[in-house]
């Protein structure tokens, strides 16, 4: 069984390069944001499948939380960020 949990881990690890091609080369910041959503979430089923492997689930589970927890707020502010519109404040001489 824990042959089948590493080469999932395997096979996650190389989907995660298709995402990443779109993080490098997005033509938005919208696509690139996007992507990068897209490698948090494999990369939290990777550390899940990890902790499988070390029978150690139970600390694995605490890090992936974490870590889908500031991904999400990242995720937030990006988007808050380039979806508002700017303010220009113009000084008069």
């Amino acid at each position: 069984m824990d042959s089948f949990f590493l080469y999932s881990a395997v096979v996650l690890t190389a989907i995660i390069v298709v995402p990443a091609y779109r993080v490098l080369q997005g033509p938005t910041v919208f696509d690139r944001l996007v992507g990068t959503n897209a490698i948090a979430t494999k990369t939290i089923v990777l550390i899940c499948l990890v902790g499988f492997v070390f029978d150690r689930i139970g600390m694995f589970i605490d890090i992936t939380l974490a870590y889908a927890i500031l991904g999400f707020i990242g995720s937030l502010t990006i988007a808050k960020y380039f979806s508002s519109d700017k303010i220009d404040v113009r000084f008069d001489d």
